[in-house]
């Protein structure tokens, strides 16, 4: 996979990109990042990339030429195609089910944003508008590196384990299940005697309902979108009813229930 990066500050990329599961899929083959300097492609000798804006008012706005100009010249270094994207805080929020779209894609190439924003009419040279929340970054550069991180990870072969994909949270429209290592006790608190036992089948059914009480708890706007069997909704209300107090009780032990 080729993702291209159109910037105004490339330097901000060094760092974040030669270190762990990025450096090693660059390393394989298994994506190739181009960071393109937007200033690159400004028409002015002194290769002006802004100017104030129509109408007043504070900073200052991206032109839209040079950024045309970058794309222009971007989608030409290679056959592969794919979406363009304008990270910018008007955009759609970034998720998962995007970051498994993109990295079924071939090409990727990403718009950063700085100062007040970027011309209007730059937006309709892009094919979506993306956000990674609902706060303001000084440019999209910090986005970028989020999107990029998000979408390699998921290009085959690029984690060690595929299985990791799946369990992971948000993998299922769920927040992953509580993790535990050695030491067995730490602190007066110990691994669940579950996941010492050995039986696979009751550790994946605890696991189960371990993720959706969590994102129960922690992110109950996911659970409109996670599918959830009858017995599984019907043990949630239960442990609802009971209320939040203290450790939630053993879900396969005293449910009754199962996870399938």
């Amino acid at each position: 996979m080729r993702i291209d990066i159109l910037t105004l500050f490339p330097d901000m990329f060094d760092g974040p990109f030669r270190e762990s599961i990025i450096q090693r899929a660059v390393e394989r083959g298994l994506l190739e990042l181009v960071i393109h300097d937007i200033r690159d492609y400004a028409a002015s000798r002194h290769r002006v990339v802004d100017d104030y804006p129509y109408g007043g008012g504070p900073g200052m706005v991206m032109k839209p030429e040079p950024i045309a100009a970058a794309l222009v010249a971007v989608a030409a270094q290679s056959p592969e195609s794919g979406p363009v994207i304008l990270l910018t805080p008007q955009g759609r929020v970034f998720d998962q089910p995007t970051a498994v779209r993109y990295a079924g894609s071939a090409r990727l190439s990403i718009v950063c944003g700085r100062y007040e924003g970027v011309d209007e009419r730059v937006r309709g040279l892009a094919d979506e508008e993306l956000s990674i929340g609902d706060f303001v970054l000084s440019g999209g550069e910090p986005a970028a590196i989020v999107v990029v991180d998000a979408v390699a990870r998921l290009v085959p072969g690029v984690l060690g384990s595929a299985l990791s994909l799946t369990e992971e949270s948000h993998a299922a429209g769920l927040l992953e299940y509580p993790q535990y290592t050695r030491p067995p006790s730490f602190r007066g608190k110990d691994v669940p005697a579950i996941l010492l036992s050995g039986n696979h089948q009751e550790v994946a059914r605890w696991r189960r309902l371990q993720s959706i009480l969590r994102t129960s708890e922690r992110r109950p706007d996911l659970l409109k979108r996670a599918e959830l069997s009858t017995a599984e909704q019907a043990w949630l209300e239960c442990r609802q009813e009971r209320g939040a107090g203290g450790e939630a009780p053993d879900p396969i032990e005293r449910s009754g229930l199962d996870a399938d």
